[in-house]
């Protein structure tokens, strides 16, 4: 038991150390290509608020027309901000990449 001990403590140091190594800078390739990444996501999140909005629009519109053909009486909608379409994406071209663009011309 005291041998396994000591070997689990080895292990653990030996690990430990590795963990704390520090990993070498991104290229630039790589941080343009993160960059990409979380200009895509930020353009995802804007066509799902699109997409919500126009959801939230039709479901206002349904249950109004429902409960005037029922004959409910209903309070008047609360005023929101128009759905604003995001458009397709379009990729941001960075100083990085246009060398390396006009390098493989």
């Amino acid at each position: 038991m005291r041998c396994m001990r000591g070997l689990i403590v080895a292990v653990s140091l030996a690990c430990g150390a590795t963990a704390w190594a520090k990993l070498p800078p991104p290229s630039p390739e790589a941080k343009a290509k993160a960059e990409e990444a979380a200009a895509k996501g930020k353009w995802a999140d804007k066509v799902a608020a699109y997409q919500l909005c126009q959801t939230q629009d039709k479901v206002a519109a349904f249950y109004y027309a429902q409960a005037k053909e029922q004959g409910k009486a209903t309070q008047p909608p609360v005023p929101t901000p128009p759905c604003v379409n995001p458009g397709p994406y379009v990729a941001a071209q960075s100083d990085a990449a246009a060398p390396a663009a006009a390098a493989q011309k």
